[in-house]
């Protein structure tokens, strides 16, 4: 059996994922990519959990994608298998119904920079790298490089690193928008922990419906984040408990259009 890279752990309200391939620089591969969705499957059906942080095991967040995994395959399995499966799993992360806190103790590289994307919240440790090399290879930031990070972060931060193969340091990082926070080297993890307590502290469906909200105003997937809102708001009507004990009883439905 192959060992688990991807680890979760629950402390109260605070669940930590965590990328544990630290020999890889916590490349990702296609197992990792299962795991990564199976970790959100995870900490979305506890109900404990409020807040979500991501980390990496070791001296790196990610080094993106493992180019050993890729290199082989085919133009088809390479677009199909990784590039469209890693942007399943990615905006699976992106759309976890909690905030999503990334502690980058490590560089953040290539898909390693997309992934910390996804993330609500950017807690970049001081010594940390954040660049898209990927063009250097004869290849395109693949995993939502040149869309998300362009709709969170502005285009021309992602020309400098895409186009001019510029990398930033955490600082620079923090005056583009690409990191919130910078704290001292081996202090991410703690520091992204505390914030998850602060967020945890606050009305988790306001917290829920106000991210959906500041999704769809940033123009990142309106219809998902409208029908979730709708569905979040029908279902806790008297109308919905109507239809449902009335389907149940095999009768006509009496609506009041209470909410």
């Amino acid at each position: 059996m192959t060992e688990a890279r991807i680890h979760v752990s629950i402390d109260g309200h605070v669940a930590i994922i965590t990328i544990a391939r630290p020999e890889k620089l916590n490349a990702l591969d296609i197992d990792m990519l299962k795991e990564l969705s199976a970790a959100c499957d995870t900490v979305e059906a506890d109900g404990r959990v409020r807040v979500a942080v991501l980390t990496g095991e070791g001296k790196a967040f990610s080094a993106g994608g493992d180019i050993k995994a890729w290199a082989a395959m085919t133009p088809n399995e390479f677009g199909h298998a990784w590039v469209r499966f890693g942007h399943r799993v990615f905006e699976r992360l992106a759309t976890l119904r909690m905030p999503l806190i990334a502690a980058l103790n490590g560089h953040a590289l290539g898909g390693g920079l997309e992934l910390a994307a996804v993330a609500d919240i950017r807690i970049a440790e001081t010594h940390i790298k954040l660049g898209l090399p990927e063009t250097g290879l004869g290849m395109i930031p693949g995993w939502s490089g040149t869309q998300r990070l362009t709709l969170r972060f502005g285009a021309q931060a992602v020309r400098r690193m895409a186009l001019g193969g510029e990398v930033f340091s955490a600082d620079e990082g923090h005056a583009l928008g690409l990191v919130d926070h910078v704290v001292e080297t081996g202090t991410a993890l703690d520091t992204a922990r505390a914030y998850a307590e602060r967020i945890a502290k606050r009305g988790p469906s306001a917290i829920e419906v106000a991210k959906l909200m500041i999704a769809s105003a940033n123009g990142e997937d309106n219809g998902t984040a409208v029908e979730a809102l709708g569905s979040i708001l029908v279902a806790k009507t008297a109308d919905l408990k109507e239809g449902v004990s009335a389907f149940t009883e095999k009768r006509e439905p009496a609506f009041k259009g209470e909410w």
